[in-house]
């Protein structure tokens, strides 16, 4: 992911009421992995790439809004999800970490 959208996500993570203080670590770290896996595929698949990355965005502005729409936050979630479901058998560390991230937020109850 470009440093700047991953920094952006993060200052918004530190600032979110949504997501608890012990959590926050849990979820920069799977940015981090998401990041990484994203620049491999980037190498290859930059469409692909560039589609997760703005899924990721906005995944992320929706869960640390400071009222959630509880819709808003499902599509942005399925969005993110179906950007990596036809890379399962060759990038399969990036849809288990893009699954990873929505079960996440989920389990927060974003």
């Amino acid at each position: 992911m470009l440093k700047h959208t991953l920094d952006r996500i993060e200052e918004k993570i530190k600032l979110s009421p949504n997501i608890p203080e012990e959590k926050k670590a849990e979820y920069f770290d799977l940015l981090h992995e998401l990041n990484n896996e994203i620049n491999e595929l980037s190498k290859t698949e930059q469409e692909k790439a560039q589609s997760i990355k703005g899924f990721t965005k906005i995944t992320a502005h929706e869960a640390t809004r400071e009222t959630i729409d509880p819709h808003l936050m499902q599509i942005s979630l399925d969005g993110l999800s179906t950007s990596v479901r036809e890379l399962h058998a060759s990038y399969p560390k990036l849809v288990n970490t893009v699954n990873a991230i929505c079960s996440f937020l989920s389990k927060l109850g974003i």
